[in-house]
């Protein structure tokens, strides 16, 4: 089970003020475990992986090679399927640059959703620049989740080759029917792209099970350190992409006028890795084996639906998105106060959010809003703080009459 106080950070005052933090799909606060854990590499065993065999070298590759065997179990993969990136981010453009550069043409269309992450957009728009393909977006319905039927149309044109799109929204916090939409891809060949960065903090996720053929994620949206994420890729995919970047371990040999490539994972690894990075999230992914899947769906339920009735009970604040299927991740906007006045206000209350447009202007675009202000709880956080969050919109609402 999970405690509160298993995450130091959430014990600090801001300006006198208690901690309230709800800034969790930008990135989620470390518990203690996983700070020891990067902390005792450096302290202990640093050096690089792969390289020599030094004692110090042998027990950094050790916990290297035992961190892809936890990821790998973590989303039900084979551990040469499991590639570390620095991101989601990162993970995305490799397929984008090796994949979608060898498979995509002139035409080909690539169908996205409107919710999609700027990071899962802007890739396939260079792509668009640099080989003339297309770009279809599924619409919402006025619930914000995905319109379904439009979603079908778009998947049975002719040129269509790629579906990315994320399994949650990082803005209305609203999880998608990934599998049916998987299931209508391959029955036309059509190769799929997941985005979990959002949704591998708030349910078990399972390649095997959703049947996609690349996945990617953060380390730090799971409680892990930041620079880190991995991406998954079906193995008889990764065998035909050629490698992303040159030199360090995803080279087999080198000589004056050719080199070979390194098997899977390692072509796709170049140059030294975030070594504490990645045995930071193979402890993190303990961490959450140990806190238990159910505990956290239950507990993070509970704070959607407080929030819901608590936040979504004032007049004054219009929340987006209201489908059923929604984490607490909440995007408002209030009457007369724009989004940036109000975080930087309830900042100084301690109270720490995010207001923008999240690294999704289209769907701000869609939606007609130009920006919002967010809230996005985690398991650690209680109802006890969003009442104090209530108290203080109610109060902002009273300053800006």
């Amino acid at each position: 089970m999970f405690k509160r106080s298993d995450f130091p950070i959430l014990k600090q005052k801001i300006k006198g003020r208690t901690l309230v933090y709800f800034d969790n799909s930008a990135t989620a606060q470390k518990p203690s475990v996983v700070i020891k854990m990067v902390e005792e590499y450096y302290r202990q065993y640093n050096s690089n992986v792969h390289r020599s065999l030094n004692p110090l070298a042998e027990v950094v590759t050790k916990r290297y090679e035992e961190a892809r065997d936890e990821v790998a179990e973590f989303i039900n993969s084979q551990r040469e399927e499991i590639i570390f990136t620095r991101g989601a981010t990162e993970g995305i453009n490799l397929v984008a640059r090796t994949w979608g550069e060898n498979n995509l043409k002139s035409g080909d269309i690539v169908v996205l959703s409107i919710l999609e992450h700027h990071a899962n957009i802007v890739p396939w728009l260079q792509l668009k620049e640099k080989l003339g393909i297309k770009i279809s977006y599924i619409p919402l319905q006025e619930d914000g989740s995905l319109n379904m039927t439009a979603a079908k149309k778009l998947l049975s044109k002719k040129r269509v080759k790629l579906l990315a799109i994320s399994q949650a929204s990082n803005v209305l916090g609203i999880l998608n029917p990934l599998k049916k939409l998987i299931s209508w891809a391959r029955q036309k060949n059509i190769v799929t792209l997941v985005d979990a960065a959002q949704s591998i903090a708030h349910v078990p996720v399972d390649v095997r099970d959703l049947n996609c053929d690349f996945l990617v994620f953060s380390g730090h949206k799971i409680w892990g350190p930041t620079g880190v994420g991995v991406l998954y890729g079906r193995r008889n995919i990764l065998e035909n992409m050629p490698p992303f970047l040159g030199g360090g371990d995803m080279i087999g040999a080198v000589y004056q006028d050719s080199f070979t490539i390194n098997e899977l994972p390692y072509k796709f690894e170049a140059g030294t890795p975030n070594i504490a990075g990645v045995i930071g999230l193979a402890s993190a992914i303990r961490y959450i084996k140990k806190a238990g899947w159910k505990n956290i769906v239950v507990q993070e339920k509970k704070l959607s639906d407080y929030f819901m009735k608590k936040v979504g009970g004032l007049k004054f604040v219009k929340i987006l998105g209201t489908a059923p299927a929604k984490f607490p991740v909440f995007a408002m906007v209030i009457d007369n106060i724009h989004p940036h006045d109000a975080a930087d206000i309830l900042g100084t209350e301690g109270i720490i959010m995010r207001a923008g447009n999240h690294c999704t202007q289209p769907l701000h675009d869609y939606l007609k809003v130009s920006a919002t202000l967010r809230a996005s709880l985690s398991f650690y956080n209680t109802t006890a703080e969003i009442d104090f969050f209530v108290k203080k919109l109610q109060e902002l609402k009273k300053a800006f009459k």
